[in-house]
């Protein structure tokens, strides 16, 4: 089938075209919206800086009756009819701007919102099945939430603040179910868990997560000394740069050497050949060329080398 073109929010100029269904490009030219039985044009649809006409122009396109809209997701669902699928898209756009709208407490772009929204849309109408006896914008509700829930916690902060499925559902509902600025009480933290069906902890850890900030690791460039101590880099613990850690570190390393060193300089002077040939040379010898060049056999090389390797072993260990 071919592509399914609408109008989403974006910075260019140009309608966007969205791969959701797979096959040949429509043109560009071919976008219509659906007014009076009519298709019209809808070059207007792409905001740019004007997100009102946007909005406005997605407003005029009429809602589907229940007829229409069952006839248009049997031509989709059963002939892969293109047409039928971008009707169906362009008539429900003002639903993605309604639900978009409910999360501009996040501090994103609501152009950006209702872009993900849109693909939601997009990708419900690829699945949607007509004969399950539910409306389109009941179905698409749900991939609509799905993919703004995606690109808020995607963008919302630098770091990431939720990433297992109880913590995506506190991000999304704990403000709400706070009642005040001020932070939770025992009681409340409690209620709050006992209403998600997630483990107290996790409510206070996300609150600490909601109420903080992204910070530089760095001091700004442009700070002076009065504010550049503030930075993380000041206080924050590093174990690389701790002198104590070091001088452990080097002394652990000067004994080790010298107990190999003491190890190897008890062993006798074959076992030292055979050792440093197997293990501390770059071309290793094989255990056949030691047995030809000792005149012993390849068992008894591996013995001499099994019997230095736990001589050396006990005295590292002692």
């Amino acid at each position: 089938m071919t592509q399914i073109m609408t109008a989403v929010p974006a910075d260019d100029a140009s309608l966007m075209t969205a791969d959701v269904i797979g096959g040949t490009a429509a043109a560009p030219q071919d976008a219509r919206a659906h007014r009076g039985g009519q298709l019209m044009a809808v070059d207007q649809m792409v905001p740019g800086a004007n997100l009102t006409a946007y909005v406005q122009a997605v407003s005029a396109i009429p809602v589907l009756s229940i007829e229409r809209e069952q006839s248009l997701a049997e031509r989709l669902y059963y002939e892969d009819d293109v047409q039928a699928a971008r009707e169906l898209v362009m008539s429900h756009l003002r639903f993605v701007v309604h639900i978009a709208r409910s999360y501009s407490g996040y501090g994103l772009a609501e152009a950006d919102l209702i872009q993900e929204g849109n693909v939601g849309l997009m990708k419900a109408v690829k699945r949607f099945d007509p004969s399950k006896g539910v409306r389109l914008v009941s179905f698409a509700v749900h991939w609509i939430k799905a993919e703004i829930h995606e690109y808020i916690l995607r963008n919302w902060r630098i770091v990431k603040v939720a990433t297992t499925k109880a913590q995506r559902k506190l991000f999304f509902n704990l403000r709400s179910a706070k009642k005040s600025l001020a932070w939770l009480s025992a009681d409340e933290a409690q209620a709050v868990a006992d209403d998600l069906g997630v483990d107290v902890k996790e409510v206070h850890r996300m609150e600490g997560r909601l109420s903080s900030r992204d910070v530089a690791f760095d001091a700004p460039t442009d700070s002076d000394e009065d504010d550049a101590w503030q930075a993380p880099q000041h206080y924050l613990e590093g174990s690389v740069e701790d002198p104590a850690a070091a001088v452990e570190d080097s002394e652990w390393q000067a004994d080790s050497q010298a107990r190999l060193h003491a190890a190897i300089a008890k062993l006798d002077e074959r076992s030292r050949d055979i050792l440093a040939r197997r293990w501390l040379t770059d071309d290793k010898a094989t255990l056949h060329e030691l047995a030809d060049e000792y005149g012993v056999s390849a068992e008894r090389i591996r013995q001499l080398e099994a019997a230095a390797m736990k001589k050396i072993r006990g005295v590292l260990v002692a």
